[in-house]
């Protein structure tokens, strides 16, 4: 048996991961609420934003708490193409539940369909990253947590896709986003407690990239695309702040037109 240790830096990866996972989700919250109140192409982008912040925010979240995934006596590369396979997998899924959810006539039902397929998209994108892991070991892993760790990814989908859909307040998404966060992270430590890793020594040199060759440059990446994209929507007017400067602009613009009308 190899020892796992599961925090090789300390607590910086588990506080981390848990960060990006919050500020995804409190992103994701943001762009469907704002998808929620707007029509036509408007709606569909703020949907697709809403997905990519919170499948960015997830897979973020389950590699930068990989990197402090250690194994005594083996090496751990990552497979370059699994690995890209498993984020596509997240944003994929999660677009499919936030879109049920933005355009669903029956609410409760879109909950149930959009939460169930999130959340085993979610666990999904876990596994998958998982099988990108090249060690020299054998890998088990214990049923009944795996079950639970799958169970706990279809219901924070759901909790969350259903704070999208009721919560409004600023104060209510940030508590939504902190809750969220807890029930990926849980999601994934259950998922990884499931893990048994028998070593098998070699000395042949294992396939695939280090962590901090390929996982640490693209988890900055998407961790910087995330901060981005949060300010930007942070800044952006709402519907009700555009209307309301629409209307503001009105009495300006008859005023000119009255001027303008008025003979000399």
């Amino acid at each position: 048996m190899g020892h796992l240790d599961h925090a090789a830096f300390g607590w910086l990866t588990p506080v981390l991961s848990y960060v990006m996972a919050c500020v995804g989700a409190a992103l994701g919250l943001r762009c469907t609420v704002r998808a929620l109140g707007a029509t036509g192409r408007s709606r569909r982008n703020w949907l697709i934003t809403a997905a990519s912040a919170i499948g960015t925010g997830i897979w973020t979240m389950h590699f930068v708490a990989m990197l402090g995934f250690a194994v005594s006596g083996t090496d751990i590369r990552y497979d370059v193409p699994l690995t890209v396979l498993s984020l596509l997998v997240a944003m994929a899924v999660v677009c499919a539940g936030v879109f049920a959810v933005g355009y669903s006539r029956d609410r409760t039902r879109a909950l149930l369909i959009g939460g169930l397929t999130t959340g085993l998209g979610v666990a999904s994108m876990h596994y998958l990253g998982m099988a990108a892991v090249r060690l020299h070991a054998d890998v088990t892993y214990d049923p009944v947590r795996v079950a639970l760790s799958v169970l706990i990814a279809v219901v924070a989908a759901t909790a969350a896709l259903w704070a999208a859909l009721n919560i409004r307040s600023p104060i209510a998404v940030t508590l939504a986003s902190l809750v969220m966060g807890a029930a990926v992270s849980s999601m994934h430590y259950t998922a990884m407690f499931a893990v048994s890793v028998h070593v098998t020594p070699s000395g042949e040199a294992l396939p695939g990239a280090s962590a901090m060759q390929f996982i640490f440059p693209l988890a900055v990446g998407l961790g910087s695309y995330l901060f981005l994209t949060s300010a930007f929507v942070a800044l952006s007017p709402t519907t009700g702040e555009r209307e309301a400067s629409a209307s503001a602009q009105q009495p300006v613009d008859s005023l000119t037109v009255r001027q303008q009308a008025r003979p000399v």
